[in-house]
């Protein structure tokens, strides 16, 4: 995993390769007349914004519980499955999501799990619950209503109804699962015609909205931050720009076989600004470049334009307009990893034009 600071060594052993087997300039004013190279490859010195980068590979997935895991679909009824939901479908709030002995167990939506029947008089925030799902699906009850009431009696009436489940006047434990939004279906675990038991797990579920994660190093975990822009590489090499949505806690991965300690990382969960552009993808690996920071107005030339000085320091050759090259020192600033360029405090205006190698 690249490291943050290691953004400004790779730049300076860029440097380095490009100024390999050429003596340390010295520190003088210049070349002489007779020293000028009318072939010399030069670029222009540029003012302009700079972009400080995290880069390295993630995974695009689905979003499901804030550390990254899918929700777990847990039964509460006893049977047999007669029909399951297959990987990749999406139900949502109030919808069949599988059937035990052909009986539906409808999806309701919060964050209450279901813990018990719930009946006429019956008081509590899963109450509220149940009828804020009834109202969100158009049922005639009201949304903050935390009371099983007539009307919440008579709406879950017609929600039975409309799933084909026979009016009961209750719903029973056994008769629905609870889960924080729609899902879409990430694995199944029961089986068509296998036993179903209360408490046992039949699937797992996310929502249908793409995020990028990764693992970052624990010393970058101060440069990234949410609300930081990304621009994610899909397969294909096509592109999609994410924000960071949020930084998990630093976790420590199992000891290698061969008794090493597991590496530390800080996971990073990245939102996507056009979900649709991931056109469906799952568990594939992207490329992903976190902006951590930049510099509106900098002063900036290529990174192989950089030279030593002899006794240490920074340089750059400059090019007159007459042709004479001077020597100038400068001191570097932020490396733009992307652009290849790195920002430059010395004696030099826009437009100069500093010797970089041939290519």
């Amino acid at each position: 995993m690249r490291k943050r600071w290691a953004l400004a060594t790779a730049a300076v052993l860029v440097v380095g390769a490009a100024t390999a087997g050429v003596a340390l300039m010295p520190s003088g004013d210049g070349a002489g007349p007779d020293e000028r190279d009318p072939q010399v490859n030069t670029m222009p010195v540029q003012r302009g914004e700079l972009s400080d980068m995290v880069s390295q590979y993630g995974i695009l997935t689905y979003r499901g519980r804030p550390d990254g895991t899918p929700y777990a679909v847990i039964n509460h009824a006893s049977g047999t499955y007669t029909e399951l939901p297959s990987a990749g479908d999406r139900i949502n709030c109030g919808r069949a999501l599988y059937r035990v002995d052909d009986r539906p167990v409808l999806l309701l939506c919060g964050t209450v799990p279901a813990y018990r029947d719930l009946k006429n008089g019956d008081t509590g925030n899963d109450v509220r619950q149940f009828n804020r799902n009834l109202h969100d699906r158009g049922y005639d009850v009201a949304a903050d209503e935390d009371t099983f009431t007539p009307g919440t009696q008579k709406a879950l009436g017609a929600l039975q109804h409309d799933n084909g489940v026979a009016t009961t006047g209750a719903l029973a434990l056994a008769d629905a699962v609870v889960l924080p939004e729609p899902v879409r279906i990430a694995k199944v675990t029961g089986e068509p015609g296998g036993t179903a038991q209360p408490g046992t797990q039949v699937a797992q579920a996310t929502s249908d909205q793409p995020e990028v994660q990764l693992q970052l190093d624990p010393a970058q975990q101060g440069a990234v931050k949410p609300g930081d822009r990304a621009q994610i590489t899909l397969p294909g090499n096509s592109s999609v720009s994410g924000t960071v949505d949020r930084l998990g806690v630093v976790t420590q991965s199992p000891p290698a076989s061969n008794g090493n300690p597991g590496n530390a990382t800080v996971p990073v969960y990245i939102s996507l600004d056009e979900p649709a552009k991931a056109g469906g993808l799952d568990q594939v690996s992207v490329r992903v470049e976190i902006r951590t920071g930049g510099v509106e107005n900098a002063l900036s030339v290529p990174v192989t334009a950089i030279v030593g000085k002899a006794g240490g320091g920074f340089a750059v050759e400059v090019v007159r307009d007459d042709g004479r090259r001077d020597l100038v020192a400068v001191k570097l600033g932020l490396f733009d990893t992307t652009e290849g360029r790195v920002q430059v405090d010395g004696d030099l205006r826009e437009g100069d034009h500093v010797v970089v190698p041939s290519s």
